[in-house]
């Protein structure tokens, strides 16, 4: 089994990517600026983003039982992972508080103000708020 079928880190991969707790999601998800970022497919002009669609099965998915995920559920937990990632390496210089950048992050369960995400196969966010961040000498090579 590779690491990325790996349910167990998917799950902790994207606990440490979802830092919005389900209400607080849900209730984002209700206000004007997310429903007017992100991308829509094609031939849903006018519809509902893909963030936003996602944000909403990130709710469920928070909610429920660990046990009662199934193999399509990791599926779309690897896709946030992926999502938040790679959009957290695109973050655009000075306040995003009021960004289209922060706002679509957030349709997707995670607020960039919060906390960073940590890296990939290093410490989890909890642990680094329980020791702090390693010295330099010990974080590897720049990105």
């Amino acid at each position: 089994m590779s690491r990325i079928d790996d349910p167990q880190q998917t799950y902790q991969e994207f606990t440490e990517a979802v830092n919005m707790k389900p209400a607080e999601l849900r209730e984002w998800l209700e206000t004007p600026e997310s429903k007017h970022v992100g991308w829509q497919k094609k031939g849903t002009e006018g519809g509902e983003s893909v963030g936003h669609e996602s944000g909403r099965k990130i709710v469920d998915l928070l909610r429920r039982k660990r046990d009662e995920l199934t193999a399509a559920d990791y599926k779309h937990m690897r896709k946030v992972v992926g999502y938040v990632r790679r959009h957290m390496a695109q973050r655009p210089s000075g306040d995003v508080r009021e960004t289209r950048w922060r706002y679509s992050l957030m349709n997707w369960g995670h607020d960039p103000v919060k906390a960073p995400l940590p890296p990939p196969g290093g410490p989890s966010r909890r642990a680094l708020e329980r020791h702090g961040a390693p010295p330099k000498s010990r974080r590897g090579p720049a990105r």
